[in-house]
C-alpha cells in the first residue's frame, strides 16, 4: 500500500509504467488500488464512527461486554445503521477491548452423605416452556480483603435465566438458602409445583431446607456428586457473576462493598443486561416478551 501511494504521488513526474517496473509493482494492482481509494476512505471514515460508538458501549458495560451483546445493544440505539456481529468484532481487535474472560475457582460444596439424596429431575437439560416451572441454585464464595468470605446463594429460572432470589450474608448456614428461596417465593407469588435443582452441599439436603421445599409446594432434584456439569447454569451465573463484579480485583475491599456490588450487579443482571440465551434481551424483558406471545397465542 505505501508502494503504491508513492506511485500516486510520484506519477507527476514519471509514467505509471515506469514506477512500477522500478518498484516492481504489477500495474493492475495499482490501478484497482486507486479505483477503491474512495470505498476505503468511506470505510475507514465508517470503522471510526463504529469504533467510537462501540468504546461507548464498552467503557458503559465496564468492559464485560463482548462483540455480540455490544450488537445487541447497538441494534436497539434509534436512527442507526444495523451491523454485523464479525464487523464489530473485528472493530473491537483493531481497538484491542476485550472482555474479561477470568477463570472462576472452584467453589465449597460440603457433602453430607448420611441426608438423603433426591433424584435427579434435570437431567442436564436446562430449559423450560415457561417461567416458574424448573429453579437451579447454588452458593458461592465471596472473597474479602481482610481473609473472609461473604457468601451469594442464588435461585435462577431455567426459561429466562433471570435471578429470582438471592441472598447474601457472611455464612453458609441453612437460612442462606431458605432466604433465597422466599425471596423466589415472593417474587413469583407461589412456587408450587416447580422443581428446585441443586448439587449435594449439607445445606440442601438439611432437613430444614427440605421443610421449606415442602411448605412451597416445591419438588427437589440434585446432580450428581463431583459432577459440575449436572449444575452448570448455576456454576456459569457464578462465574459471570465474579468476573464482571471482580474484573481485575481478587478481593472485594470489605464486606459493605461486597455487599453493594453484588446486589447492584444482581438487579442489573436481570433488567440490563443482556443475555445469550435470550437472543441478548435482558432476563426481565425476555420473559415480558414471552408472556406477551403466550396470552395472544391463548
Amino acid at each position: 500500500m505505501i508502494r503504491f501511494r508513492f506511485v500516486d504521488d510520484a506519477q507527476k513526474n514519471h509514467s505509471v509504467k515506469r514506477l512500477c517496473e522500478v518498484l516492481k509493482l504489477n500495474r493492475s494492482s495499482y490501478y484497482k488500488w486507486k479505483s477503491t481509494c474512495s470505498a476505503r476512505s468511506k470505510r475507514l471514515m465508517s470503522d471510526a464512527i463504529l469504533g467510537a460508538r462501540v468504546k461507548t458501549v464498552f467503557t458503559a458495560e465496564h468492559g464485560c461486554y463482548g462483540a455480540k451483546r455490544i450488537t445487541a445493544e447497538l441494534k436497539d440505539q434509534a436512527d442507526q445503521a444495523p451491523v454485523n456481529h464479525k464487523r464489530v468484532a473485528r472493530v473491537m481487535r483493531e481497538l484491542k477491548l476485550f472482555g474479561y474472560t477470568k477463570k472462576r475457582k472452584v467453589t465449597t460444596t460440603v457433602s453430607d452423605q448420611k441426608k438423603p439424596v433426591f433424584p435427579d429431575l434435570v437431567g442436564r437439560k436446562f430449559t423450560a416452556e415457561k417461567p416458574n416451572q424448573l429453579y437451579v441454585g447454588d452458593i458461592t464464595y465471596l472473597p474479602i480483603a481482610d481473609g473472609s468470605n461473604m457468601y451469594l446463594a442464588t435461585v435462577i429460572d431455567c426459561y429466562s435465566r433471570r435471578l429470582i432470589g438471592f441472598s447474601i450474608a457472611d455464612h453458609m448456614r441453612t437460612s442462606l438458602v431458605q432466604d433465597a428461596l422466599k425471596m423466589a417465593k415472593g417474587q413469583r407469588g407461589s412456587l408450587t409445583g416447580a422443581i428446585f435443582h441443586s448439587d449435594h452441599g449439607s445445606v440442601y439436603t438439611s432437613r430444614a431446607f427440605q421443610n421449606t421445599c415442602k411448605e412451597l409446594g416445591i419438588r427437589q432434584s440434585m446432580r450428581s456428586i463431583g459432577t459440575s456439569a449436572d449444575n452448570a447454569l448455576a456454576e456459569s451465573f457464578n462465574a459471570a457473576m465474579k468476573r464482571e463484579v471482580l474484573q481485575d480485583s481478587k478481593t472485594f475491599m470489605n464486606q459493605l462493598i461486597c455487599r453493594r456490588d453484588v446486589f447492584r450487579w444482581c438487579t442489573r443482571y436481570n433488567t440490563v443486561r443482556r443475555h445469550s440465551w435470550c437472543k441478548y434481551l435482558a432476563p426481565a424483558v425476555f420473559e415480558e416478551r414471552g408472556s406477551v406471545i403466550l396470552k395472544s397465542a391463548s
